[in-house]
């Protein structure tokens, strides 16, 4: 039985993964497409790009900082009441799950949203100079797309591995602002989901 909940659970983490990512994407690309077609600059649209390249960078550093960070640390200060160590334990505890939202589901749909949005400058740019090569403004876009997200996300993952508990402390520090200025009470991957009342 335990090997069968096992396998079920995985299987609820997966399909919860899947739909999150679907649901994440849909929203994304809606959000940034209606954006895009109301915005006529094309710098403005580049720095929309590079938005969204560095959404998947940080995300991507933060996942992997919680599978580098080290809890005890965290002890000392969630004993000294300092507010965010306490959900960085629960950060780094939950460290396979963070990392696969954070590596997969963030990262991945950055990257999607990414190259739909530099398909769509491509195509702009070539409205507005006809001249130039299709061929040539794609590959470009393409490749200037690559470099920025591999090369981010290379530096990302040495600054994560180096300043792990930092990151780790900080996002904890972050998520702690959130709840107590929405009043979610929940941890991270707790099994509370309700809001605090009063």
């Amino acid at each position: 039985r335990s090997s069968r909940t096992q396998v079920l659970n995985r299987f609820r983490g997966v399909m919860l993964i899947s739909g999150g990512t679907f649901i994440l994407a849909i929203i994304v690309s809606l959000a940034s497409e209606f954006f895009l077609r109301s915005v006529t600059s094309l710098l403005l649209a580049f720095l929309i790009l590079l938005t969204i390249i560095l959404i998947g960078v940080v995300f991507d550093a933060i996942g992997v900082a919680a599978a580098a960070a080290q809890e005890p640390p965290f002890h000392a200060k969630a004993a000294g009441r300092i507010r965010g160590a306490s959900e960085a334990v629960q950060l780094v505890r939950r460290a396979d799950r963070v990392s696969s939202f954070c590596n997969d589901v963030v990262g991945d749909v950055c990257g999607t949203i990414s190259g739909a949005i530099g398909a769509m400058i491509a195509l702009r740019l070539l409205y507005i100079k006809p001249t130039m090569g299709e061929m040539a403004v794609t590959v470009v876009m393409t490749g200037l797309i690559a470099a920025l997200t591999v090369g981010g996300k290379a530096a990302g993952k040495t600054f994560a591995i180096n300043q792990a508990n930092d990151i780790i402390f900080r996002v904890g520090q972050t998520i702690s602002w959130f709840k107590r200025i929405t009043g979610w009470s929940r941890a991270i991957g707790g099994k509370r989901g309700k809001k605090r009342t009063r």
